[in-house]
């Protein structure tokens, strides 16, 4: 029951600290952080014992998931150059780099725990990023951090598992770690896309045989990130990976037919899980803080001045890390745009100034991967020989994850300070040709329409209604093609007859919504009709979307 107690504890923080998280000035992973920290307060004494393992199965397989299904697939292909650079080339920059630094400023780090702690040290958070600036990030840099953060988790972790095997055994090869780095990453892929397309042909053959129900489709969903992980840690290749490719594969698959309130309950309940994860994740990072600090400052006969030289070992680690990331974006993206210049193409996002260097460097946020790798460190090498310095590589960790996240809540609103995101003009545009189309699909779909069997004796009076009915439908798609039309003359007034429409529904559909209620409370229906019309109802007004 002491379990039980505790994770509904943790789920209602979550939700108070979101709205705390209104109410303060501070991002939502900081207050999260700073709930956890208090809760594990000696005066509360909340203790949660972190199994690593578990804690990297159950959050990030879903997570990761979910970026994937949602990552812009055109914009990563875009710019797959920069996110590859970002991805692999910095992270085994970073390897080297810091790992050589941390070695040198504690020398009590051998080299290979010091080349792993900074392979733990290089993935990213882009939902930490996305939290603290509000989607006012340029896209084409949120599109990069995004698609850094899905690639370099796996680069990351898996060069990190080389490094431990390296410190453990004392034996490492570059040109075999090189080919098993590759051979982990495209098996991973594989398993990845190879569940998902699976899974994808499962569903289409239950709905073909009317086995749509939607609570049924969303379950398949919530396992196969796991399942995607699982498959793909037992074949021996990277399970983050295979999460990711299952998610962008499975947002392919996503367009069965049948499948509206299959994808509207998907929706809302992936919506849930991530922010429920999400919250779990940093408040377990603030619940672990006390036990960290006591565990690196146990072996010291004083507290503070051992605490206060190595929170400045963290300072110095995280500023490490800063300086070798801004130098890799720096040279990558002016590299990369002096190529493109010489084969005489544009610049493929924008072009590199001191402020758009900088917030990709602020970007790169430590979060949930950091603390779980970290966490798996073992604490034996072999029997009775403890793993070196295993709470101080822990200690660092949570310091750069918090310094990571302060600097980023402090920084990147002052750079994004003046700001102002331009519309994107194309996405616009295919919206607009997107409805413009369809709407041209249904007014011809209802043009070929026999609103009759010709087979069946004619009703004159079904006849004449049946016609009148094609005529009003078809009288509201010409109507969304008015909307479309290039004079500005006509879109005006067409977006002021919309306007009006919707006024008119929304009025319309809370008048029935009042008078659902009144047969409620006359007995005259029952809760099963009143949760069936008022779902329907509310599905009516969420499409109507805001009505000014």
């Amino acid at each position: 029951m002491q379990s039980a107690y505790t994770v509904l504890i943790l789920l209602m923080l979550v939700s108070v600290s979101k709205l705390l998280g209104r109410l303060l000035p501070l991002p939502l992973p900081l207050v999260q952080i700073g709930a956890g920290a208090l809760l594990a307060w000696p005066t509360l004494g909340l203790h949660v014992a972190l199994d690593p393992e578990l804690f990297l199965f159950l959050f990030l397989p879903p997570l990761l998931f979910a970026d994937g299904w949602r990552m812009p697939k055109r914009e990563l292909w875009r710019l797959r150059g920069p996110v590859v650079g970002l991805a692999v080339g910095l992270v085994l920059f970073t390897v080297v780099g810091a790992g050589y630094f941390i070695h040198w400023i504690l020398p009590s780090i051998p080299l290979p725990v010091a080349f792993a702690l900074a392979a733990v040290l290089s993935p990213t958070d882009a939902v930490a990023v996305s939290a603290i600036t509000q989607d006012r990030l340029p896209k084409p840099l949120m599109h990069m951090l995004q698609g850094e953060a899905l690639m370099n988790d796996a680069s990351g972790l898996v060069t990190f598992k080389f490094a431990l095997a390296a410190a453990i055994t004392g034996v490492f090869s570059l040109a075999d770690a090189s080919l098993s780095f590759v051979l982990v990453a495209i098996g991973g892929l594989a398993a990845g896309v190879a569940l998902s397309w699976l899974v994808g042909r499962l569903r289409a053959w239950m709905i073909a045989r009317g086995w749509d129900d939607p609570a049924t489709h969303v379950v398949f969903m919530l396992l196969l990130p796991f399942a995607a992980y699982v498959l793909a840690e037992r074949l021996g290749v990277s399970g983050i990976l295979s999460a990711v490719a299952a998610g962008m594969m499975q947002s392919w698959l996503d367009l069965l037919p049948r499948q509206t309130s299959t994808r509207l309950l998907n929706r809302s309940v992936w919506s849930l899980l991530e922010f429920a994860f999400n919250g779990l994740i940093f408040l377990l990072l603030g619940l672990q803080l006390p036990d960290i600090i006591k565990a690196v400052v146990s072996h010291e006969t004083s507290l503070w001045p051992t605490l206060a030289w190595r929170c400045l070992d963290v300072v110095a680690i995280f500023v490490a890390l800063v300086l070798l990331r801004y130098i890799w974006v720096q040279s990558v993206w002016r590299a990369i745009g002096a190529v493109r210049r010489w084969r005489g193409k544009p610049a493929l996002v924008m072009v590199p100034s001191a402020r758009s260097c900088w917030l990709l460097t602020l970007g790169g946020v430590r979060g949930a991967v950091t603390l779980a790798g970290v966490m798996s460190v073992p604490l034996l090498i072999s029997a009775g020989q403890p793993f070196p310095e295993r709470d101080l590589l822990i200690f660092i960790a949570a310091g750069v994850i918090l310094l990571s996240l302060v600097s980023a809540c402090i920084a990147l609103p002052l750079l994004l300070r003046g700001v102002t995101l331009s519309p994107d003009e194309r996405l616009h545009e295919e919206v607009k040709e997107a409805w413009r189309r369809t709407a041209e699909a249904a007014v011809h779909a209802l043009e070929a329409e026999d609103v009759v069997d010709a087979g069946a004796e004619q009703d004159a009076a079904l006849a004449t209604q049946a016609v009148e009915l094609k005529a009003r439908l078809m009288a509201e798609y010409r109507d969304q093609l008015k909307s479309y039309s290039d004079t500005a003359e006509a879109r005006a007034l067409a977006e002021q007859m919309d306007l009006l429409e919707r006024r008119l529904r929304l009025r319309a559909l809370r008048a029935q919504r009042l008078e659902l209620y009144s047969l409620h409370r006359q007995h005259l229906v029952g809760d099963e009709v009143v949760r069936q019309v008022l779902g329907e109802l509310d599905m009516s007004e969420a499409n109507l979307g805001t009505v000014r």
